[in-house]
């Protein structure tokens, strides 16, 4: 096929027009029918000329041999203007045209063919001119090549095949343009393989998208394939269709198509191989470049911004600078890391799918990348334990200080409690604080040995690197030990006060308890004396009843001097600690004279119990004897009565204490009840005296024995008479008495 001189881009508007066309039908001789439909308006002669031009140039030599039929339709037209066109066929297309079919019009144009014959000119013109109406054209022309506006059965659509012939003629320009190029970029890279330091990146790019043409391409192929190109498919109105396709030889673009997608095709794999293999190159560079990038950055600014960073400072505060200031090298180191991670995906996407000679190049890459980012992420992290170590070590150093100032102002504080339970809770508060402060110097130790531990790692890196003063980190281990020495000083001065001031607080335990226990003695005998007083007022009603209580009472005062024997030794060492404690202010105050006191208190009642006791037992014994024997004496009966009347006596006498104060025995009450006893018994003896005057009288006179007797009687009225007013006696005297004893007790209390 020959090649395309006039683009249908190029006469456009022009072809729109549809002034010819080319409608694939063909005449008896296989030639192509060319149509003119002239219409009413008066046809551009030029124009006419460019679309015959066009077309003409669309089908092949071989084709064009066959010549053309050329149907001119002016029934819509004048003659004049069919005349021109019919002319004009000379000048165009005179050796190529084999018969010109002029369609009249129903009314023919008067008598002006008389003035043209056609047929006359023949010679002249080169082709055949016939005038024919349209219903008689199927004598030249088969129907099924004719279209309808003749009465054919041919379809075609004049914007379907100007719409295929832009495209046809556009993948036919793109695709030639960019195999042409494909095959200047492929072929230069062969030259460019030898030089590879020669860029290429510009022929890389061709002006036309492979994609795109190729697409058009095929869906230009389908259509022709389904023969719907310039309107073609056969044959229509009923009559069968021909066998053969009338663009199969001349205008079907099938062949041409389908080389130039092969040649396409062709040059685009390889294309797109040499564009596969510069990209990864292109990738390999990239990679290479920037990993380059990250490992200078790691090992020059970031590797000297960790070297500037090598204190620990010597505080809290300083502690927490320097870790504010690690975080904002660790926030540059991140960036870098995160380029890292990046290029470390985009290797082990490489190398899944690369060569042996491209994976050991990345693997290379890769295991420098990774020994760099490695070591400086260790490094960074190395600092930031020893940053956390040092703040902790500070912040337990400053702790304990306060903690060990805190049991030193206890310890320089003046103690002076008021009870024993005051100084108790100062003790606890006292061992809990030296607890607090040993505790916390042992999370010191601990703390300041992992902070050295951290820092001998971060030495050990920092002396491989370029050469590291040494110098800091001597300094820093240095100051950390001086710190753990110092607080150790302080805490063995504080212990050392802590110990004298726990002996301090237990002697003063010690003296508040012996003077509570010595006051609790004193309370102790007081009770004792006053049970003496109170309940100890019965003396028996016989012998053995009498020396029980005896031996009670003798127990009840050895209990007594046992009590008052330990108030005494409390005493003694409350001295003793007050000295010890240069507690002048303090001393056994009243205790000891009320002691004292009340010792001697005792001591008088109990002598007055035990020998009212015994008088008692002397008056049973011998009251018991006489009255068990027969025989009598009456002095015996004399000295019984005697002994009972000094016991009665006795009874109604008080104590009188050294200080003069008196106090009696038990209640009235208790005091008559137990004269009541004596006197029963002193009556007994009174009757045994009766019984032995009354044998006496047996034997004498009767008027003796009544005399006797009535004397005897006498005697025992009065005596009863005496007994009564002695009991009333001494009940008033014990009331007054115990009125007195009351009075000069509330005294005392005041």
């Amino acid at each position: 096929m020959s090649g395309v001189t006039m683009e249908a881009n190029s006469i456009l508007p022009i072809l729109k027009k549809k002034l010819a066309f080319l409608s694939g039908g063909k005449d008896r001789r296989s030639g192509l029918i060319l149509t003119i439909p002239l219409n009413s308006d008066q046809t551009s002669m030029e124009e006419l000329g460019a679309t015959l031009d066009y077309l003409l140039s669309i089908p092949s030599d071989k084709c064009k041999a066959r010549g053309f039929t050329v149907i001119v339709d002016g029934r819509r037209s004048q003659w004049n203007i069919v005349k021109t066109v019919v002319l004009m066929l000379q000048n165009v297309i005179p050796a190529e045209v084999s018969l010109v079919c002029v369609v009249k019009p129903d009314e023919f144009w008067d008598k002006k063919v008389t003035h043209f014959c056609f047929w006359k000119e023949k010679d002249r013109l080169g082709f055949e001119v016939i005038l024919v109406s349209a219903n008689k054209l199927t004598r030249y022309i088969e129907p099924c090549q004719l279209t309808d506006d003749f009465g054919g059965s041919l379809d075609y659509d004049h914007s379907d095949w100007l719409n295929k012939r832009l495209v046809f003629e556009k993948f036919t320009k793109e695709s030639t343009s960019l195999l042409d190029e494909l095959t200047i970029i492929n072929d230069s890279d062969k030259s460019a393989s030898v030089d590879k330091d020669k860029s290429t990146d510009g022929a890389l790019l061709p002006s036309f998208d492979p994609e795109t043409v190729l697409q058009t391409g095929h869906e230009l192929l389908s259509e022709l394939q389904q023969r719907r190109f310039n309107g073609s498919e056969g044959g229509g109105g009923g009559q069968a269709a021909p066998a053969w396709c009338p663009m199969e030889e001349e205008l079907l673009a099938q062949p041409q198509v389908t080389k130039l997608l092969d040649s396409l095709r062709e040059q685009y794999t390889k294309y797109q191989e040499l564009c596969r293999q510069r990209n990864k190159r292109a990738q390999l560079d990239e990679i290479h470049t920037k990993v380059m990038q990250v490992v200078n950055w790691l090992q020059g600014p970031g590797s000297e911004l960790l070297k500037t960073q090598q204190t620990i400072g010597d505080s809290m505060r300083a502690a927490q600078a320097l870790q504010q200031k690690h975080e904002e090298i660790e926030s540059q180191h991140s960036e870098w890391f995160a380029v890292y991670v990046e290029l470390n995906q985009q290797i082990a996407a490489l190398l899944s799918a690369g060569e042996e000679e491209e994976v050991a190049e990345l693997k290379a890459l890769q295991q420098q990348l990774s020994d760099v980012c490695y070591s400086q992420a260790s490094q960074l992290e190395t600092r930031q334990n020893v940053l956390q170590a040092a703040h902790a070590f500070h912040g337990t150093t400053q702790e304990l200080s306060q903690q060990l100032d805190g049991l030193l102002g206890m310890l320089c504080a003046d103690v002076s409690p008021a009870d024993g339970a005051s100084i108790q809770q100062n003790l606890k508060l006292l061992e809990e604080k030296l607890q607090t402060v040993e505790a916390g110097l042992s999370s010191l130790r601990q703390k300041g040995t992992l902070v050295l531990e951290q820092m001998c790692g971060q030495a050990s890196w920092s002396l491989e690197e370029a050469e590291s003063p040494p110098g800091e980190q001597q300094d820093n281990v240095q100051h950390v030990q001086a710190v753990m020495e110092e607080m150790e000083l302080r805490k063995q001065r504080c212990e050392d006060m802590v110990d004298v001031r726990r002996l301090k607080m237990l002697q003063m335990v010690q003296l508040f308890k012996c003077e509570e226990d010595a006051l609790q003695a004193v309370e102790w005998l007081s009770e004792l004396l006053d049970a003496l007083l109170k309940t100890h007022v019965r003396l028996g009603d016989d012998s053995q009843e009498t020396r029980t209580m005896l031996d009670k009472h003798k127990k009840f005062v050895d209990v007594a001097q046992s009590t008052y024997d330990y108030g005494r030794q409390l005493l003694q060492a409350t001295v003793v600690l007050c000295q010890s404690l240069r507690c002048t202010t303090r001393s056994s105050g009243d205790t000891l004279p009320r002691l004292n006191r009340v010792w001697k208190q005792f001591t008088v009642s109990a002598d007055e119990r035990q020998q009212r006791l015994e008088l008692a037992l002397n008056f049973h014994t011998a009251a018991e004897r006489v009255l068990q024997q027969e025989r009598v004496e009456v002095a015996s009966l004399d000295e019984v009565d005697s002994t009972g009347r000094t016991l009665l006596d006795r009874l109604t006498l008080p104590v009188i204490f050294p200080d003069g104060s008196e106090q009696f025995f038990g209640s009235p009450g208790d005091t008559a009840a137990t004269a009541e006893g004596v006197r029963e018994r002193l009556l007994l003896i009174e009757e045994r005296r009766l019984q032995l005057q009354e044998a006496r009288l047996l034997n004498n006179e009767e008027g003796e024995e009544e005399e006797a007797v009535n004397g005897l009687e006498g005697r025992l009225d009065v005596i009863g008479e005496e007994l009564s007013e002695k009991e009333e006696q001494d009940e008033e005297e014990k009331e007054a008495e115990h009125q007195d004893e009351d009075s000069e007790r509330a005294t005392q209390d005041r």
